[in-house]
């Protein structure tokens, strides 16, 4: 296995066998490297790789087989040059921001983001001098005119939590770099088996791995996809010093994650598809947001650029709030958590959880308005979940 070539192989292998280097022990399943250190066979090696003049193994803060292999995985899924894993998904984000800004920076970024994205955007970088100003993420023009000669990157969701638009990838990608600037998407949404931002012109991925990576709910972690160069020189710096660092157990459940990520995909965009069709017909749902349906205005667009259209779906109610609430108190089954990605069906009120804390002003300006209603469809009977739905509706 440490000698093939993965380009060679497709993307399901990839997921199930890149990334890990057997050890002497022969083990058929990549084990969790517990150890915060590792001991050198000498007072020379120890100061070589320190130095970084000898690969290898220093500190689990920034080097750890496990969480290597997680790395190693990814990037070749995205079909990127490295890799990096932290702690979350928005300790990546904020690794990305560390590594590449500095006071008097411009930051340009989508109004349909996370809302903590916004938060850490506005709040946390804006005290160090760093601005943001949010464009809408559909409007090419609107990114360009608002690039100004100190604007170091573009950052975006597609598709966008919890709308649903879609980003021209390849578009914004050649206004970034026209203006000398990077462009950074998150693609948590769709993952690389759907979507792959770096074929298209992005030069940086981040990821929630705790989302769809995993699959299941277990582990919150992170990370950050791109070319060798700027990985290397900017963002790993930050890593081994900031310390915001993925665990090795976290890392291994990542692993089994990806292993399976192809066919839960398919199958909750499957589900994700039947649902969005379904809600379109009931008569207190004002508006579907799902790109798989031809009155979505980006539908074209999803074809193009993903290989489906994913796994969430939002929906606006008539009634506002209230009718909202009255929903999702009425499942049984479907669990209320702002979690997403999972095999089990969620659903939350973003204006209330997700995008609580953003002012009003904020909210309306992201088109979150409340009565929306956001479903991370998973993997149970689809009517079942039609079924349960259907009691608050």
């Amino acid at each position: 296995m440490n000698d093939f070539d993965w380009q060679e192989y497709s993307l399901e292998t990839r997921a199930i066998r890149a990334g890990h280097h057997r050890s002497t022990e022969g083990e058929h399943s990549m084990p969790i490297f517990a150890t915060s250190s590792y001991v050198f066979d000498s007072a020379e090696q120890a100061s070589l790789r320190f130095t970084g003049q000898q690969p290898g193994n220093i500190y689990s803060r920034f080097t750890n087989p496990t969480v290597s292999a997680f790395q190693d995985r990814l990037a070749l899924m995205e079909n990127g040059e490295r890799c990096l894993a932290f702690a979350s998904g928005m300790a990546a984000i904020m690794a990305v921001g560390m590594a590449l800004l500095k006071a008097g920076d411009h930051v340009l970024c989508s109004r349909s983001v996370f809302g903590n994205t916004v938060l850490t955007f506005q709040n946390y970088f804006g005290k160090f001098g760093v601005s943001t100003d949010f464009v809408e993420l559909t409007d090419p023009a609107a990114w360009e005119a608002a690039i100004k000669p100190n604007t170091r990157f573009l950052f975006l969701e597609t598709p966008s939590n919890p709308l649903i638009e879609i980003a021209d990838i390849r578009l914004l990608a050649d206004i970034a770099h026209r203006h000398g600037c990077l462009l950074v998407v998150d693609n948590v949404f769709c993952t690389p088996i759907l979507q792959k931002p770096l074929e298209l012109g992005a030069d940086l991925i981040v990821h929630s791995a705790t989302k769809y990576i995993d699959g299941q709910g277990r582990c919150v972690g992170g990370a950050v996809v791109g070319g060798e160069t700027l990985i290397e020189k900017e963002i790993y710096p930050y890593l081994r010093t900031g310390g915001a660092c993925m665990s090795p157990f976290n890392a291994w459940v990542f692993l089994s994650g990806l292993e399976t990520l192809a066919i839960r995909m398919k199958a909750h965009c499957d589900n994700a598809f039947e649902l969005a069709k379904w809600l379109e017909l009931q008569p207190t749902v004002a508006k579907v947001h799902y790109p798989g349906l031809a009155t979505h205005p980006q539908h074209e667009l999803a074809k193009r650029q993903q290989s489906h259209f994913g796994a969430v779906v939002s929906f606006e109610l008539v009634g506002g709030k209230e009718q909202a609430w009255k929903l999702i108190d009425a499942t049984r089954m479907l669990s209320i958590t702002a979690n997403l990605g999972d095999v089990k069906t969620t659903i939350t009120h973003p204006a209330s959880t997700t995008h609580g804390r953003l002012s009003p002003e904020l909210r309306a300006a992201a088109g979150i308005g409340d009565g929306l209603v956001r479903i991370s469809v998973g993997l149970e009977n689809i009517e079942d979940i039609k079924t349960d739905l259907l009691q608050g509706l």
